[in-house]
């Protein structure tokens, strides 16, 4: 099998779509684009920036036009934020459009890799646990219902996903039915 034209992360904050998303573009010779950084770059500003001003509501519409226009690139992979699930349409566009692979992670596992990080404005709170939780049992069934393939990234190096994810994706047996 050839390697999809198109290529989108999902998964929860910290799970390593990022990291993952850049390394996996470099082993398949494929452009990287990040749905965050993206917003960011045509806003002018940054994210909490976006969220202080514009709230989630306005954020989450900045996020669906990105996604919709990356959707349209070749050769990519793209790395959605957390909650780009949230939308039904982009949902669909993914779907349609390319393999969505789902970055899985435990609580305890996104806790301990997003406790120093000041970006992300929905973990601003006394308790990001309890956020954590409340989005995960939220979008995770929505992540499972649009992945083509899933893994878990617990305790697993990122080249180590990589290297799964490039083979999984050359295998058509590996896709979920």
């Amino acid at each position: 099998m050839s390697i999809p034209n198109r290529i989108f992360l999902v998964g929860p904050m910290g799970a390593g779509k990022s990291t993952i998303g850049r390394q996996l573009a470099d082993q398949l010779g494929m452009d990287f684009r990040d749905v965050d950084h993206e917003i960011e770059a045509r806003a002018g500003v940054d994210i909490p920036w976006i969220f202080d001003r514009e709230g989630e509501a306005g954020f989450r519409v900045r996020e669906s036009a990105v996604l919709a226009d990356l959707a349209t690139e070749d050769r990519v992979v793209i790395a959605t934020g957390g909650g780009a699930v949230l939308a039904d349409d982009n949902r669909r566009v993914m779907s349609n459009t390319g393999t969505v692979i789902y970055l899985s992670s435990t609580l305890n596992e996104l806790l301990r890799r997003t406790a120093k990080d000041r970006k992300r404005p929905l973990l601003q709170t006394d308790s990001p646990r309890t956020v954590l939780k409340n989005i995960m049992d939220e979008r995770g069934p929505l992540y499972e219902s649009v992945a083509d393939i899933a893994i878990q990234t617990d305790g697993r190096g990122p080249r180590w996903v990589v290297n799964e994810l490039a083979r999984r994706l050359r295998d058509p047996a590996q896709l979920i039915q």
